[in-house]
């Protein structure tokens, strides 16, 4: 064979040609137009040793600009527990797939029952499925299981204050369910509650997505928002950053029907932008339009508690006009990966977390303002995460922080500055980022 490694024999690439109705791959592939088809050669490097290659990657790593992160919007720098890589490095773990034979699948079943229970503990919900790939698909489903559960209403409304990447996959997944999508205006940095009761009147909403923290860092007050779209026969749904959770009202606390949102903020490194974890969670009567699966606990014949995939609700395991969605389960390396940081942490770690990194934000904030080249734009309060405008050219700034090692300011659409502080960035970097900024002329 001319390719070692490719499984198929002459024998059988012809058995599948003849099943396909051509005789050869060239054939196979006659639609295709000759300007389309690549006939040189593959710019492949030549054959390394295993030493070679891990060379070669190490260098490439170290192009890697190592700086320190103040910022956010929705991918944070959290320290991670050493044991949570350990474990999720383990054989059975890192190589597991879906669980579909529960006899096999005990070990597997019991981290994702766990992931399920400390999400729901933590949101105030009733259950919550196995995962979903990210937040903004979690938000984008979110909405769907809305209108899914309305039978004649397709129009969702979603704060404009939410994550820009969160709107711009909403819009996508709507756009291509027929779903009307509108947007709840700002109002001093948060959602406009007037607004909403405005939008919800012609009683055509299906439902209504808020965040719990918005794309400012302002933490918001929801008070009036679910007995507004429950009157309008509307769902609320709130995106989170669960972390939060362990310090702020929870969504079951301010009325939610549904919470959404990103995992990531559990320690799961920031690694140039994934993989992620998004969380779906309802309440019980939602629960069979929740996208995804769902473990339950029950017990076997021998009376000893076990674990199984209790409802199965995508097009893997259904009918494909009866599936919630055609979303698969995110992978759950990446459910254990959080399951294991929110064990060890435990409510008293999550807590600290918070309060470090408020701690932290708080001072930065205030510390930027002494410089006399920021202003305030929202009196309102903030965890972690906040906005300012400033009197520098943002990208002269963001250039000076860069070349000093520090990765913010981040620009906004609406040309304000953005910073963030986790638990991981201590007083010292603070004060050195803030002495770079003070020497820019």
């Amino acid at each position: 064979m001319a390719f070692a490694y490719f499984p198929h024999t002459p024998d059988d690439i012809g058995q599948m040609l003849r099943r396909s109705g051509v005789s050869s791959i060239e054939e196979l592939y006659s639609d295709v137009p000759e300007s389309l088809r690549f006939k040189g050669e593959y710019d492949l490097p030549d054959a390394m040793s295993e030493d070679e290659v891990r060379r070669y990657f190490e260098d490439l790593d170290r192009r890697n600009a190592r700086l320190t992160v103040f910022c956010g919007a929705g991918a944070y720098d959290h320290y991670t527990p050493a044991a949570v890589k350990h474990i999720i490095s383990r054989s059975e773990f890192q190589t597991a797939y879906t669980p579909y034979q529960a006899e096999i699948s005990q070990g597997t079943l019991r981290y994702i029952f766990e992931f399920q229970s400390m999400i729901c503990e933590l949101t105030g919900m009733d259950c919550a499925n196995a995962s979903m790939y990210d937040g903004p698909t979690s938000a984008a489903e979110a909405m769907l299981m809305c209108t899914a559960s309305s039978k004649k209403r397709k129009k969702v409304l979603i704060s404009s204050s939410l994550l820009p990447n969160v709107i711009d996959v909403i819009r996508t997944y709507t756009g291509y369910h027929g779903v009307q999508l509108d947007t709840i205006e700002i109002s001093d940095g948060v959602t406009s509650i007037s607004d909403l009761q405005l939008k919800l009147a012609g009683n055509d909403v299906a439902g209504v997505l808020v965040p719990g923290i918005n794309r400012y860092g302002i933490i918001e007050d929801l008070a009036g928002f679910a007995d507004a779209a429950h009157s309008a026969g509307a769902l609320l749904a709130v995106y989170s950053d669960p972390s939060s959770l362990a310090v702020l009202k929870t969504p079951g606390e301010w009325g939610a029907d549904i919470a959404c949102g990103d995992a990531q903020s559990f320690g799961v490194p920031l690694s140039f932008g994934g993989p992620y974890v998004g969380f779906l969670a309802c309440r019980m009567e939602l629960m069979r339009k929740l996208p995804g699966r769902i473990v339950g606990a029950t017990t076997d014949l021998d009376g000893k508690r076990s674990f199984v995939l209790t409802l199965q609700a995508r097009e893997q395991h259904i009918r494909r006009e009866k599936a919630t969605s055609n979303i698969c389960s995110n992978q759950s390396l990446m459910a254990l990966f959080v399951t294991v940081y929110m064990s060890l942490m435990g409510p008293d770690g999550l807590k600290k977390v918070n309060d470090l990194s408020y701690g932290g934000a708080h001072y930065l904030h205030d510390r930027l303002l002494e410089t006399g080249k920021f202003a305030e734009v929202f009196d309102r309060p903030f965890l972690k995460e906040f906005v300012l405008r400033t009197s520098i050219d943002i990208p002269t700034l963001q250039k000076a922080l860069l070349d000093n090692g520090f990765f913010g300011a981040l620009r906004t659409e609406e040309g304000y500055v953005s910073f963030c502080v986790t638990e991981r960035r201590t007083k010292a970097e603070i004060d050195a980022m803030v002495g770079v900024i003070d020497a820019i002329g």
